[in-house]
């Protein structure tokens, strides 16, 4: 890692095509510009992390979520029941005739 000390005003080169610009130092703070290309990605690891965080409790499943799932859709059977096929269009409950 390289450490520098810059004051406001002053730039950092990264490569041929990002510039890191010291705008202000405020207490313990400084605010920083940055000029890259369009292509070029830039992340606050702070923000990055918490989406991934809150990616991976959002695609844990729970033990109930299933049951759940299906009771919203109306599909939990009753207790003691077995559950029912769906209807299909068309169909006919007496066999077909051969």
């Amino acid at each position: 890692m390289l450490v520098l000390t810059r004051k406001p005003g002053e730039r950092i080169l990264i490569g041929d095509n990002i510039v890191v610009t010291i705008l202000d130092s405020r207490g313990d703070g400084v605010r920083i510009g940055i000029d890259a290309p369009r292509g070029i990605s830039i992340q606050r690891e702070e923000v990055l992390r918490a989406v991934a965080d809150a990616n991976l409790a959002a695609a844990e499943a729970r033990p109930d979520d299933a049951e759940r799932i299906k009771a919203a859709l109306g599909i939990l059977p009753s207790a003691g029941t077995a559950p029912e096929a769906p209807a299909v269009a068309g169909a006919s409950e007496e066999p077909a005739q051969t």
